[in-house]
């Protein structure tokens, strides 16, 4: 009872302290560390740890909303995810096409507002996961209290590469010269073809599980962004170690490279 009583207050002062500074535009999530976490609470399917993450992933994105935070990244599968076992892969599409689903039938994005954007190699995944999200994308579209890109088939590198394979095609498609297109391509120019072209670069980027690196998480965006590394798996993510984050996102002095 005195343990929760002392939590309950600790986090009641880290929100009175995080909400009389500056809140981030813009937070990017590595949700890591779901099978972990199964193995080490002894669950007997991994698919109850990714449902689990699932669960967290709508509490954090509350947790967001609470602070006006109006754009949060989440990365749920990368593409060198979907080289993993086949019976792996199918069950965290499986829980993806499931939680989707809710979203849409009255649950999360209804409530809080939210626009979700799937973003990443979409044609690779199975056309039962690709009809969801792309139905999701289309009816969230007038949502606009928070926009939520979803990272599914995400890799940093390959939006590099459609990126600048985007700006390619345009250029040709204008018959400009290799001359024009090489001088003009600058990372002005990239920006517009990235998956989040419509979105600041994030200012925040959390990763769970004690892992200290971005793993291919929006390399372009994050060159100027602030990060924070939490030892807890995602599903074990509390609201302190949100706000504990959130806070030493506002301590920090952003020189910009200046």
């Amino acid at each position: 009872m005195l343990k929760n009583f002392l939590y309950r207050l600790y986090e009641r002062q880290l929100l009175n302290d995080v909400r009389r500074q500056p809140i981030p535009r813009h937070v990017g999530l590595i949700q890591d560390g779901n099978r972990r976490y199964a193995r080490a609470a002894g669950l007997s399917e991994p698919r109850e740890g990714y449902l689990l993450a699932s669960v967290k992933t709508e509490e954090v994105l509350t947790w967001c909303a609470a602070l006006g935070i109006p754009i949060v990244t989440l990365w749920w599968l990368s593409t060198e995810n979907l080289t993993r076992e086949p019976d792996e892969v199918a069950t965290i599409l499986q829980v993806i096409e499931q939680k989707m689903a809710e979203w849409m039938q009255g649950g999360l994005v209804q409530q809080l507002r939210i626009r979700v954007r799937p973003i990443g190699k979409l044609e690779l995944l199975p056309a039962s996961t690709l009809q969801i999200l792309r139905e999701i994308d289309s009816t969230t579209q007038h949502h606009d209290r928070m926009l939520v890109n979803v990272g599914v088939g995400y890799g940093g590198r390959q939006e590099i590469v459609d990126a600048v394979r985007r700006y390619l095609q345009e250029r040709l498609m204008q018959r400009d010269s290799p001359e024009e297109i090489l001088r003009e391509l600058t990372p002005e120019a990239l920006d517009k073809f990235l998956y989040t072209f419509d979105c600041p670069d994030p200012d925040l980027i959390i990763r769970t599980s004690g892992e200290v690196r971005l793993s291919g998480f929006m390399l372009w965006q994050s060159a100027y962004s602030e990060f924070y590394f939490c030892d807890a798996y995602w599903p074990a993510f509390r609201k302190i170690d949100f706000l504990r984050a959130i806070r030493s996102y506002q301590r920090r002095e952003r020189r910009f490279g200046r």
